[in-house]
């Protein structure tokens, strides 16, 4: 059997019940085009890097730069694009901006996501 027959049903037909069910609970199109969008989020290396390096602590971005080894600007260009899917927040001291993970949902889809990858 080839690897598309695989994956189809030799019996032609649907299950309504299951079909209305789920039709019921799925989310709207624009809801799933926003899940969609936050998942590219993690299709990053640096991204993630930076998502890691933030679990561990807060720190500012010439700090993940250099932890890092990438450019400042390079960073920042990150960073904007975490904070613009909400994924990161930053305040700031002084001269320095402090980058931190938004919050604990944040940290349970990296955990959970690294929990997969080393099952």
């Amino acid at each position: 059997m080839d690897e598309i027959n695989e994956l189809m049903c030799e019996e032609p037909g649907t299950h309504a019940d299951v079909v209305g069910r789920v039709r019921e609970s799925l989310p709207d199109d624009d809801t799933l085009y926003e899940l969609a969008d936050l998942f590219k989020m993690f299709g990053d290396s640096t991204r993630m890097k930076i998502m890691f390096v933030l679990m561990e602590s807060e720190m500012c971005v010439c700090d993940i730069a250099e932890l890092l080894g990438i450019s400042q600007s390079a960073i920042s260009h990150q960073l904007r694009i975490l904070k613009q899917s909400k994924l990161i927040s930053s305040r700031r001291e002084g001269k320095n901006i402090i980058c931190f993970l938004a919050d604990d949902h944040v940290r349970s889809i990296i955990g959970q996501g690294l929990s997969h990858v080393l099952e």
